[in-house]
């Protein structure tokens, strides 16, 4: 896969403009990867600047060149400004333009030079240079990667590896699924080179407010609906409960997982009935595909056992579809 990245490398051989984007609602992989190779090149010499269709939930800020972050929700014509003048474009973490909303005007209109590292499924061909490969966990194993291939002296790679481990250890649902030998090998690189993983977990899973555990309540006691006969777990929040808890992003990170604890529920869902859209979160165990079930019916995708979507139907209408279209891949294996 990476043979081309000797290609890559001559386009870099001098200073450039670089712009870096990645997926709107920013989780640890976009970030991580985002900010990982933005190191790298600045390292190389490099201007790089990474820009962001929305803003990224606060337990992240603590990683450097947040604060440098341009947010198109926040500065739009900024933000559209640096991919206009960017020389080249690194896409992480999504593969079609759609996943960056308004930025893929900007970018489609680029004539500079794309690449895309990506890890999901069916790749669109919006870039020169497409890394693509759904065996890796993570954006941020498959930069990992693209540096040591790069062949050179990595000058930051502390901080570096704190970014990388950060997208691997939440993509990975801390290493809970989407493992390999490979991701393995390579976070006991990492952890050889210095990487403090403990301090990470601490800052990204321990770090919520006291209101994170008064929603997991509301949602346990008050929104939680189990169907034994699909082993289907299912949490649903209202537009009220968005106001009456105050929800922002990232908010609602980790609340499905408490559904996978259950030992007779295979299949779960986050629906969110957020303020002009309903977005789903599922996790499924074994050989069930919640990606081809959010693909085929939720305009989204991911992994086969973590996936996303999203609905303009109503909350009740988008409930409704999801039950009558769940047994189709339930009882399909």
């Amino acid at each position: 896969m990476w043979q081309e990245i000797v290609e890559v490398k001559s386009k870099l051989e001098f200073p450039r403009e670089i712009c870096i984007l990645s997926h709107r609602n920013p989780d640890g992989d976009a970030l991580g990867s985002s900010i990982g190779l933005a190191l790298f090149l600045q390292s190389l010499g490099h201007r790089v600047n990474i820009v962001l269709p929305s803003e990224y939930p606060v337990y992240f800020e603590w990683m450097p060149l947040t604060e440098e972050i341009i947010i198109y929700d926040l500065a739009g014509p900024q933000a559209a400004e640096y991919v206009k003048r960017a020389e080249i474009i690194f896409m992480l973490d999504f593969n079609s333009l759609d996943r960056i909303d308004k930025l893929g005007v900007a970018v489609n209109e680029s004539t500079v030079t794309k690449v895309m590292i990506d890890h999901h499924m069916d790749p669109e061909p919006i870039a020169d240079y497409i890394f693509s490969d759904t065996s890796y966990s993570s954006t941020s194993e498959m930069i990992y990667e693209f540096i040591e291939n790069y062949g050179t002296t990595v000058k930051n790679a502390k901080l570096i590896n704190d970014c990388l481990y950060t997208g691997i250890m939440t993509d990975t649902g801390s290493f809970h699924h989407n493992t390999s030998s490979r991701v393995l090998r390579i976070v006991a690189s990492m952890k050889d080179q210095g990487l403090d993983d403990t301090r990470i977990q601490e800052l990204v899973l321990n770090s919520q407010p006291d209101k994170y555990l008064k929603l997991l309540g509301h949602c346990l006691h008050n929104r939680m609906e189990l169907i034994p006969e699909l082993k289907f777990g299912l949490i649903s929040l209202t537009r009220e409960d968005y106001k009456n808890f105050d929800i922002q992003r990232g908010d609602t990170e980790g609340i499905i997982n408490y559904l996978m604890m259950l030992k007779n529920v295979t299949v779960a869902a986050l629906v969110m009935n957020q303020p002009n859209i309903v977005k789903l979160s599922l996790r499924s165990k074994g050989n069930i595909s919640v990606q081809e079930l959010c693909r085929d019916h939720f305009n989204g995708g991911g992994h086969k056992n973590a996936s996303g979507g999203a609905s303009k139907l109503s909350l009740d209408e988008t409930l409704k579809k999801l039950k009558e279209v769940l047994p189709f891949y339930i009882f399909a294996n």
